[in-house]
């Protein structure tokens, strides 16, 4: 079993970066993020009801309030963001580009006046030499600027909500701490597309496109994450951790099998550069356990 949700964890969210591509082919990538997160909320509150109760709801002001942070964080800035970007660079690209979020956990944390390990700063170093690489160019591809910025930022707002969900008060219930961050980050994703000027053209929004957001509400964020939690209570964090170097590898191979798309020699060795950054800062980090609390929470926004 541990092994299957592995497995889950391993495809499924390496899948997302290619549901959203195609998602976004005839829908606003803002509101499309905004239908995706509220309906996979009210999934998981409906759930939480019909089998809990209300018991799962007791919580604080101040625990709403820190969930509703970081979900915007995680989601609206995070999330949000790779969509906008997708519409400029490849998936496989924003994949790669994603995967240094461990790296930016490091430097928040010296920030912090955190002391991380020398071994896990030379991690980050290698880490961003291949961030850098990637940056560079577009790694090779006709891609803008644009994306490549967007999706830097939507990294770093990603990085600070999982560094932040550890730190501030949350609901109890991690089931019910997940649902209010799906909520808050899909409200701000509609903000943020209305203001921004986006709309729904409902008849324009092609079969393909509603698949790929039926795929994402009902096996990116509530199939992916039940075997994440799952994992979390089932097996060494030493081994869930992997998914942080898999992904990446995954989501580029389906972009190249789905969407066809063009992987050049630069971003392959940027990539390594960063899986080996990110390898390197991961194995150093969960023998000391200091990361475990923002790897279970880096999980969600998938």
């Amino acid at each position: 079993m541990v092994w299957g949700a592995l497995a889950i964890v391993y495809v499924v969210w390496g899948s997302t970066y290619l549901g959203i591509m195609i998602a976004i082919e005839t829908m606003p990538p803002m509101l499309h993020g905004a239908m995706r997160f509220v309906t996979s909320a009210l999934l998981l509150v409906g759930f939480l009801l019909a089998t809990k109760r209300l018991a799962p709801f007791r919580m604080s002001l101040r625990q709403f309030g820190g969930a509703a942070l970081v979900g915007l964080l995680l989601l609206t800035g995070g999330n949000g963001m790779v969509a906008v970007a997708e519409q400029h660079i490849s998936s496989g690209l924003a994949a790669l580009l994603v995967a240094a979020v461990p790296l930016w956990l490091v430097l928040l944390r010296v920030v912090a006046r955190d002391r991380p390990a020398v071994l896990t700063l030379a991690g980050v170093l290698v880490g961003f030499v291949g961030v850098a690489a990637l940056s560079l160019n577009g790694g090779g591809e006709q891609a803008g600027t644009t994306g490549i910025v967007v999706i830097l930022l939507g990294s770093l707002s990603w990085s600070i909500g999982s560094f932040l969900s550890a730190r501030v008060p949350m609901p109890a219930n991690v089931w019910t701490a997940s649902a209010v961050e799906m909520l808050a980050g899909g409200l701000g994703l509609a903000v943020a597309g209305l203001v921004t000027g986006e709309r729904l053209d409902v008849a324009a929004v092609s079969g393909r496109s509603w698949a790929a957001l039926a795929y994402l509400v009902l096996v990116g964020s509530l199939v992916g994450f039940t075997a994440y939690t799952w994992l979390l209570g089932n097996a060494p964090i030493s081994l869930v951790s992997t998914y942080a170097y898999v992904n990446p590898v995954v989501a580029v191979l389906l972009g190249v099998l789905v969407l066809d798309e063009h992987v050049t020699t630069q971003i392959v060795l940027g990539g390594v550069v960063i899986l080996i950054g990110v390898a390197l800062v991961v194995s150093i980090e969960r023998r000391s356990k200091s990361m475990s609390p923002v790897v279970e929470e880096t999980g969600v926004a998938h």
